[in-house]
């Protein structure tokens, strides 16, 4: 597998951080036994560059003994550093963003009220408002296929942090412009007290 042509700037600046910029060298040595280089190094003897994304992650899964979530992380910063996938790049070629925000409030009525927000931004009304879920969502439906998942969850002290995932993005050219869009829907959420 190569590189894939996106129509996105060669040099990559597309206002989002990859892999790397997310997850330290150090996080990555103290959770997996090897730096990060050391583990693109490997695979790259292997040949992992031709593979798909889950041969990749179950090689070091069964043969290096990496924890799950571990071989995943180390599997898209390698397909990054390599050109296989762009930072944002899902493993079916789509595009996705996610933004956070930590409000006062409890679970059910900030998720509500970000709801709220997107409904009032986007005309559509959630296909789903999963309230009494362990993860509560709302998932609205986009054109063309894409979709926006709005999530709360608790973070003690009478606090909820909600966030927003826009995916299936057919291109990556304004994940910058796609993320802010999300951040001001989220800084409009408040939240109404309860009892």
């Amino acid at each position: 597998m190569g590189k894939q042509d996106t129509g996105m700037p060669a040099d990559g600046d597309r206002g989002v951080g990859g892999n790397a910029d997310g997850i330290g060298d150090d996080a990555v040595l103290g959770a997996t036994g090897r730096p990060r280089e050391e583990w693109f190094a490997l695979l790259d003897e292997a040949g992992a560059t031709g593979w798909k994304h889950q041969a990749i992650a179950n090689r070091l899964v069964t043969e290096h003994g990496v924890d799950p979530w571990w071989a995943q992380a180390v599997t898209v910063g390698y397909e990054q550093a390599r050109g296989i996938r762009l930072p944002g790049q899902r493993q079916d070629g789509t595009f996705e963003v996610s933004v956070t925000r930590t409000v006062a409030g409890d679970v059910e009525p900030a998720l509500r009220a970000l709801a709220a927000v997107v409904t009032a931004q986007t005309g559509a009304r959630p296909l789903a408002l999963n309230l009494a879920a362990k993860y509560p969502t709302a998932r609205f439906p986009l054109d063309g296929g894409e979709f926006l998942l709005a999530s709360a969850s608790a973070r003690g002290a009478g606090k909820t942090s909600i966030g927003l995932v826009r995916g299936r993005m057919a291109r990556g050219d304004d994940l910058a412009g796609a993320k802010q869009t999300l951040r001001s829907w989220l800084a409009a959420v408040t939240v109404d007290s309860v009892g």
